[in-house]
């Protein structure tokens, strides 16, 4: 197939009280774009991933650290990422976020 679509990535997870969800929408060899939804006060952990990594928020609000950078995180906000970097993240309010990895297909 020479396209996906996905007509609202929002409609992809459904914010849960006190969790963090997910939900992988596209996966091939070299791309892995998965949905995350996070109510307020959920996070992650500083980690770093093995592959280029583009956030993209949707909806709410993230406290975003990369390299050890404070980023406000809102609604449009954009972020490329190189292999390896530092990061983590707290939701402020309840968020949905676009995470791509390039080159972290599988």
């Amino acid at each position: 197939m020479p396209h996906h679509v996905v007509a609202d990535a929002l409609d992809a997870v459904s914010i849960q009280p006190g969790a963090i969800v997910s939900k992988v929408i596209y996966r091939d060899k070299t791309l892995n774009v998965t949905v995350f939804g996070f109510d307020a006060g959920e996070g992650l952990t500083e980690h770093q991933a093995g592959a280029t990594a583009i956030v993209q928020v949707l909806t709410g609000r993230l406290r975003f650290t990369a390299d050890g950078e404070e980023l406000d995180a809102g609604p449009g906000f954009w972020l490329h990422m190189a292999p390896g970097t530092p990061h983590a993240l707290v939701a402020s309010e309840p968020t949905v976020m676009l995470l791509t990895l390039v080159g972290a297909g599988g």
